[in-house]
């Protein structure tokens, strides 16, 4: 179909979004997993703004009415992408700009996100900078690490708040997210949900922790694995991750997903070993304050 037959059209409104888009987003639920888990935590927790920025989320739409691809902002944070009809992110960029939309960072398919970065580029005085090339995997057969490290896995409870908060700000700062969620909020977050599993040693000290997103679609994410510096290289990590993976399958998820960042290969390594096999590469661009050409 010819691309001038498509057309981009955008709301505020997280529940229109999903009704005209949520078909399309869960034809393909690994690939469209972050979209996904982020209109679910806006839709459930009523989010309508963050600060004075409000979420929006856009579909294209070809002239028979059917959705070709999704993007969403929830500010601070980045542009999510699916993949994108070819010419598609240059009529993007060209909306976004009519509607004086910053786009601090995009993130998506590794062909849809560099064609952005491009288009984006060509469109803005930026210039785009890859900060992360990330590989998303499913879980096939979950083979836990054998031997298991000393001691055992526990979901976590709200005595771990603190604990936890503190890791996952540690997380942050170790994989270089210079936006993130308040490390508080996060956490109650996860512990409403029963998302966070801890490895502890046999004298019942937390060493590691894997939380994982709530399902939707059919689909689990692991979202954060972390193990502090001093403790690493034990397999406190490939415990935690083999439990949170577990009660995922056990919760009735069709699939259980997670993304590494392609410059570790110790976490690829891992994952692959517990029975995660690759899907899709995505990559994050950075573009720094945006001045928009007109």
């Amino acid at each position: 179909m010819a691309t001038d037959a498509y057309s981009w059209h955008f709301t505020l409104d997280v529940e229109e979004f999903l009704d005209r888009a949520g078909g399309f987003l869960r034809s393909e639920p690994a690939l469209h997993t972050v979209q996904l888990t982020v209109t679910e935590m806006v839709r459930t927790n009523g989010i309508t703004a963050y600060g004075e920025d409000a979420p929006y989320f856009g579909r294209l739409v070809s002239g028979d009415g059917t959705v070709r691809a999704t993007v969403m902002r929830t500010p601070p944070f980045q542009l999510q992408l699916t993949a994108l009809p070819r010419e598609a992110a240059d009529t993007l960029a060209i909306r976004l700009v009519k509607d004086d939309r910053a786009v601090p960072s995009v993130f998506g398919p590794a062909e849809a996100a560099a064609e952005f970065a491009a288009v984006w580029e060509r469109r803005t005085d930026t210039i785009a900078r890859l900060e992360m090339s990330q590989r998303l995997y499913r879980l096939g057969t979950l083979t836990p690490p054998e031997p298991a490290p000393p001691g055992r896995a526990r979901a976590a409870g709200t005595d771990d708040r603190k604990l936890i908060a503190q890791w996952y700000d540690e997380f942050c700062t170790d994989v270089g997210a210079e936006t993130r969620p308040d490390p508080e909020s996060w956490t109650e977050s996860r512990l409403a949900q029963g998302g966070v599993m801890l490895w502890e040693t046999p004298d019942g000290t937390p060493v590691s922790m894997a939380s994982a997103s709530p399902e939707v679609a059919g689909q689990v994410r692991v979202t954060t694995v972390y193990t502090p510096a001093p403790l690493r290289g034990r397999g406190y990590a490939g415990g935690a991750t083999a439990e949170a993976s577990r009660a995922a399958l056990d919760s009735g998820a069709k699939e259980v997903l997670l993304f590494t960042d392609l410059a570790n290969p110790t976490s690829n390594g891992l994952y692959q070993r517990l029975g995660y096999r690759p899907v899709a590469d995505f990559e994050t661009y950075d573009f720094g304050d945006t001045t928009t050409k007109g």
